[in-house]
C-alpha cells in the first residue's frame, strides 16, 4: 500500500513544485507562457514577506501534486484566497490526492475567515470542471478576465 501525505511545502520543495508548474504549463498547451523560475520562487515565498504559501502531496515520499494559493483582497467579501495552482502528476489522479489539497487550502480559509476562495478553470478541463461542481462551486460567465505582464511591455 502506498503512503499518501498532504504536508506544508516548505523552500526545500521548490524545484520539485516548479516541476509540477511546468506539467501544468505542459496540459495547458502553455510551457512557453512560463517566465518564472526555482530561483524566484524561493526569493519570492520564503523570507518576511513570502508572495505565496503551497501544500504538497506525498506518494512514497515523492511529491506528485502541489496547490498554491496567495490572499488577496476583495471590497466586497473581505479577505480572500485565491488558489493560483492545483495540479496532480497524470498517474496520480483520479486517486483523491487533488481533492485532499483542495480540502488543506479550503481549512486555510476558514481558519483566516476569508470571504471567499477564488480559482481559475480552463473551459476544456471538463473533469476539473465536475470536481468543481461536486464541492458547490459557482461558475460566473459573465466576468471577462484580464491580465498585463510586466515582461511584454
Amino acid at each position: 500500500m502506498r503512503e499518501m501525505l498532504i504536508r506544508k511545502g516548505s523552500i526545500e520543495d521548490v524545484e520539485a513544485v516548479f516541476d509540477l508548474v511546468l506539467e501544468l504549463a505542459r496540459f495547458e498547451n502553455a510551457e512557453d507562457k512560463v517566465t518564472n523560475s526555482v530561483t524566484r520562487m524561493k526569493e519570492e515565498g520564503f523570507g518576511p514577506n513570502p508572495a505565496f504559501e503551497f501544500f504538497v502531496a506525498e506518494v512514497d515520499r515523492k511529491i506528485v501534486g502541489m496547490a498554491l494559493y496567495y490572499f488577496s483582497y476583495s471590497t466586497w467579501k473581505g479577505r480572500s484566497l485565491y488558489i493560483d495552482d492545483l495540479v496532480v502528476y497524470p498517474g496520480y489522479r483520479r486517486q483523491g490526492i487533488g481533492d485532499q489539497l483542495m480540502q488543506k487550502v479550503l481549512e486555510v480559509a476558514r481558519e483566516q475567515k476569508c470571504g471567499k476562495v477564488h480559482w481559475q478553470v480552463l473551459d476544456w478541463n471538463k473533469p476539473a470542471i465536475e470536481y468543481y461542481r461536486k464541492i458547490g462551486a459557482e461558475f460566473d460567465g459573465e466576468w471577462i478576465n484580464c491580465a498585463l505582464a510586466f515582461d511584454r511591455l
